[in-house]
């Protein structure tokens, strides 16, 4: 199959999960391919990403675990945490998990290449380090995204952003992040759960713009009720460090000021796309540089395909994987095809955690009008014993033209287990009617979504009927 013309069948350019399942098929199916990656195999979510964040989540949990166990008679006594002994636990067990992507790619035929690689023509790209170019006939672009900073505020040299997270010599004694997005958000809880004196500062009014309403507010009542100091409606206007004491004081444009060891920007990610050659080709981007595709990931290049968080259109690792194996089948498989985003479930790790799959109450009403809502609010069994409080919401949104579900939203312990589940029903398309006809799971949270009988009605419309 492979085309003498050109050293590679296929040039990948980054080794995170879409650009290692694009490459790992492309090569199975027959194809010489090889994988530039100029940091570490396993891209965000491996390195730096959702597996050690959910770890910092699994950790900071055990202190409220500790609490709850005193309701069911449990006692424990000088119970302490050691960052270092966590740390360095976390890191290893990351790098096992980036040999392994190594491996798989070698086990499939694939040449890994530990460079950073820049396009220059169609069909070339240039090896920095090596100095040296290549030619493929087709060039996959799967470097992902970076982590947003505001280099012009004063004083921004001196944050960090969520990859230096994993990496802390020590826990501080108080953080402050800034943002209000779902990184933001699972941080903030981590860091209070482990003890830090955590403030987050946000620039609009309520957190996790995008979501259901119902889930942004109880997510943001759950960060206060783990510890969080939330500072909503104002911005950063400068930050300075003494440079004796090595802390940083940060000034709101509120007038607030904070002291903290460590200053966070979590603000948001952009396409990992600087210096990477797009220009010398021509290749479309968006205004915020992410690379524009087709359905086939193609790009205005016949050559070049890009696909994960780098064409910026559901940015998960998931999706990534998804949009890999669609591109090896229309390339190199004969079977093309383009990988539905529609009605993709989705979880915040938040404490409690987010479960979310398909139309916002908000998209639902603009988009069909009609609509009913099934709500439930209520704090689960496990906390009856117990002086914590961790109120559980589950609400369904169902078109009321032909009772199909459309969306749900849960906040609450295991909602990331459950929603992957009611993601299967919702984008089959399963009515309302079929989610009551199924039995419940009983004593469970998860039996609310198939007993959920009266329709939500909003109190404003309840003062006009």
């Amino acid at each position: 199959m492979t085309d003498t013309e050109f050293d590679y069948d296929l040039f990948t350019i980054g080794a995170g999960s879409g650009g290692v399942r694009a490459s790992r098929l492309s090569s199975m199916m027959g194809a010489k391919v090889a994988v530039a990656e100029e940091y570490r195999p396993g891209g965000t979510c491996v390195i730096r990403g959702c597996v050690p964040k959910k770890f910092m989540v699994y950790a900071s949990g055990f202190g409220k675990g500790f609490r709850q166990a005193e309701g069911y008679g449990w006692s424990a006594d000088n119970v302490s945490f050691d960052w270092a002994t966590f740390r360095d636990a976390m890191n290893a067990e990351v790098d096992r998990l980036s040999g392994i992507y190594s491996r798989n790619l070698a086990n499939a035929g694939v040449e890994l290449i530990h460079d950073r690689a820049e396009i220059v023509d169609t069909h070339t790209v240039r090896l920095v380090n090596e100095d040296r170019t290549v030619t493929a006939k087709n060039i996959l672009v799967a470097v992902g995204g970076a982590p947003n900073k505001d280099w012009d505020l004063e004083g921004a040299e001196h944050t960090i952003t969520s990859n230096e997270l994993f990496h802390l010599k020590k826990l501080p004694e108080y953080i402050v992040i800034a943002g209000g997005g779902y990184i933001a958000c699972e941080f903030a809880q981590v860091f209070a759960g482990l003890g830090v004196k955590t403030c987050l500062v946000y620039r609009g009014d309520t957190v996790l713009r995008g979501f259901d309403e119902d889930v942004r507010v109880a997510v943001h009542e759950g960060l206060k009720a783990s510890g969080v100091r939330v500072i909503t409606g104002t911005v950063f206007e400068k930050i300075t460090k003494d440079e004796d004491t090595g802390k940083k004081t940060v000034f709101l444009k509120n007038g607030d000021e904070l002291i903290a060891d460590d200053v966070v920007f979590a603000i948001g990610r952009d396409p990992y796309t600087k210096g990477l050659g797009l220009e010398n080709v021509g290749i479309e981007v968006n205004d915020k540089g992410a690379i524009i595709v087709d359905e086939y990931s193609k790009t205005n290049v016949d050559s070049i395909y890009a696909v994960g968080d780098v064409t910026d259109r559901v940015n998960l690792t998931p999706v990534a994987i998804r949009e890999g194996a669609a591109f090896a089948d229309t390339v190199f498989g004969g079977k093309p095809r383009g990988y539905d985003h529609d009605t993709i479930a989705s979880a915040v790790f938040t404490q409690p955690p987010v479960g979310t799959v398909g139309l916002t109450e908000v998209e639902a009403r603009k988009k069909y009008g009609q609509i009913d809502i099934y709500k439930s609010t209520f704090n689960p069994m496990k906390y009856a014993l117990t002086k914590e409080r961790s109120p559980m919401l589950i609400k369904l949104i169902v078109r009321a033209s032909d009772d199909v579900v459309i969306g749900c939203h849960m906040v609450g312990d295991d909602s990331p287990e459950i929603i992957q589940a009611v993601g299967i029903a919702v984008k089959a398309g399963l009515t309302k009617a079929q989610f009551d006809e199924t039995c419940a799971v009983h004593p469970s949270v998860a039996e609310e979504l198939v007993t959920m009988k009266e329709k939500w009605t909003p109190p404003e419309l309840k003062a006009a009927e």
